[in-house]
């Protein structure tokens, strides 16, 4: 089989500086897309959890019966990824009652059982592994606990631990900071740095997102949820437009 055909074989796209843009634009939407729905439109985090969930479900099965990478079909699903882990988030936080902080510990929990099961069952969570409905599985579970674990984890930085949220986008960016120094100047596993900046780009954007449409009250900008959404979503599509993606090489 030539480099060509495996190439094809993997559906996730090859991490470059523009498939992090894309991600924090992604995460960034998530955050007001989510709240567009249960706070604007009034349908409630429970509505909004069901609504998302649905699309996400849609979006993981054409991903995973998809035969090639695709960049539309890959990042819709990683923009469902987050506006369910808004709402869901927000859900579990808010009217179940366990707080930013148990949110938090539960879903890292979840994370966590989750990356371990997946390198239990195939040996690995490199995304250059990611060839097989087994493996796009695990992949999109894990997604779907990080994303929503950063909604819990910047709820729980930006007003349980006092640091508003310009306070906590600052927080978050120098932990990626740290992350992408781990990466050019260690020997660090490169797929321990690939999850940590996955992982810590969730509550960066969720910052930005509660920042750009909180109340003025509140620490944030009072721009609209809708139009937020619509230039941040312009944005992603640009990008992917502008910047031709490929796959990530598939494993030898």
């Amino acid at each position: 089989m030539d480099n060509t055909t495996e190439r094809t074989l993997n559906k996730i796209p090859e991490v470059t500086l523009i498939f992090w843009i894309i991600k924090i634009a992604a995460t960034t939407l998530g955050e007001t897309g989510g709240d567009a729905v249960s706070m604007s439109m009034h349908l409630g985090y429970l509505v909004g959890t069901v609504i998302f969930t649905s699309i996400f479900l849609v979006a993981v099965a054409a991903q995973i019966k998809a035969k090639g990478f695709h960049p539309f079909l890959y990042w819709t699903t990683i923009i469902a990824t987050t506006t369910v882990g808004t709402t869901l988030a927000d859900f579990a936080d808010r009217s179940l009652g366990i707080g930013y902080a148990g949110g938090t510990s539960l879903l890292f929990t979840l994370l966590m059982a989750s990356l371990y099961i997946w390198y239990r069952s195939l040996g690995s969570v490199s995304i250059n592994t990611i060839s097989s409905p087994k493996a796009e599985m695990f992949y999109w579970m894990t997604i779907m606990f990080s994303q929503t674990l950063g909604t819990a984890l910047g709820d729980w930085t930006a007003d349980t631990a006092g640091l508003g949220y310009g306070g906590g986008a600052l927080v978050f960016s120098l932990l990626l900071g740290l992350v992408v120094a781990a990466y050019y100047w260690t020997n660090i596993s490169r797929t321990l740095v690939f999850w940590a900046a996955f992982i810590l780009t969730r509550p960066l954007g969720a910052v930005v997102g509660d920042l750009l449409d909180k109340p003025l009250s509140a620490g944030g900008l009072a721009l609209s949820r809708y139009s937020a959404s619509v230039a941040l979503f312009a944005f992603m599509l640009t990008c992917i437009l502008l910047f031709k993606q490929r796959a990530a090489e598939k494993a030898h």
